[in-house]
């Protein structure tokens, strides 16, 4: 046959194949180079099974005072609204485990994810240069960077890669690694190789439903109504936090760990390798008197590039004050 003659349909889908399993696999291996804990690909299509539920979900109010997810619902539910002609969800996950404690059992507590820099930041920052390394080294591939700051779904596209399944709490969890991680996304009109979902592994396991303190997760799980979570109370809403909460909260002054303290897939969760995670030297070691005593200012040197800055001093007043005991 002659070098120049055309190749038959089945050459070129052989081409095209080995094409798309070595971009996706040079993907792969730079995203895990950046710090990554995993990533999967997900075609990017319209979500009507993922629209239905997020319909239900904000007709029962479950938003509470969350108005901005009922905006864009179009965006939220299909990528290449995002990205024009859209063919992969590249989803990452990001590792924030930090096992250690605070020092005062009497101390208000603050959630994991909080006691460093300012996830948004920091996992962006390796979007921006993932995606770059896809445009130098694959070509002109137009993408967009997500890390919950648009209106993507991100635990269905997580569920969609093969990243996880989502649990009784409706939190993502990783069979090998647990559920300590932030999703990220970048959706892309570079066509990928696809990974299979992987299934639900709950099975008859419900310790988180048992263990929330304000029963914001459903009698059989995979549904949570955010105006009971105490993330929400605590982060979220802007009013003054309802009195039939008094005494619920667990001690929770931002955020909530309690349903993946006790996921037992959490076993498996590794300690985060990032130092802009690590927290703000003296963070942990704060008692309970120096949180009630908190000025404006340590404040504002303590979580100068916290997430925590998102609720502003005034807000961790409120949240201290709905806490407080006599000393």
């Amino acid at each position: 046959m002659s070098k120049n003659a055309p190749l038959s349909e089945a050459e070129r889908f052989l081409f095209r194949t080995m094409h798309t399993q070595r971009h996706t696999e040079l993907i792969r291996a730079e995203a895990l180079r950046l710090g990554f804990a995993f990533v999967g690909f997900a075609r990017a299509e319209r979500l009507d099974e993922a629209a239905r539920r997020l319909e239900a979900w904000l007709r029962q109010g479950a938003h509470g005072s969350m108005a901005y997810m009922e905006n864009h619902f179009d965006l939220r539910i299909d990528p290449t609204r995002l990205v024009p002609g859209a063919k992969t969800v590249i989803c990452l996950a990001f590792n924030y485990h930090n096992p250690d404690k605070q020092t005062d059992p009497e101390a208000p507590k603050i959630s994991q994810y909080a006691y460093g820099e300012d996830y948004h930041h920091v996992v962006k920052g390796r979007l921006k240069a993932l995606l770059a390394f896809i445009q130098d080294n694959i070509g002109a591939v137009n993408g967009r960077c997500f890390a919950d700051s648009a209106p993507v779904l991100e635990r269905e596209w997580a569920q969609r890669s093969g990243a996880g399944w989502n649990g009784r709490h409706t939190l993502t969890i990783h069979p090998r690694r647990g559920s300590w991680f932030f999703l990220a996304e970048i959706i892309c009109d570079l066509p990928l190789a696809y990974d299979d979902p992987i299934r639900d592994h709950c099975g008859i396991c419900r310790r988180c439903i048992d263990a929330c303190p304000t029963e914001a997760i459903s009698p059989e799980g995979y549904f949570l109504d955010a105006s009971k979570c105490i993330s929400y109370l605590t982060i979220e809403l802007r009013e003054e936090i309802p009195v039939d909460f008094r005494g619920k909260l667990d001690n929770w002054m931002f955020g909530c760990d309690v349903c993946q303290d006790v996921c037992p897939w959490n076993r498996f969760a590794q300690r985060h390798a990032e130092p802009a995670f690590e927290p703000h030297p003296g963070l942990l070691a704060m008692t309970r008197r120096d949180w009630l005593e908190l000025t404006e200012d340590v404040f504002g040197a303590v979580f100068r590039k916290s997430a925590v800055k998102r609720v502003k001093f005034a807000g961790l007043q409120r949240n201290l004050r709905f806490l407080k005991k006599p000393l």
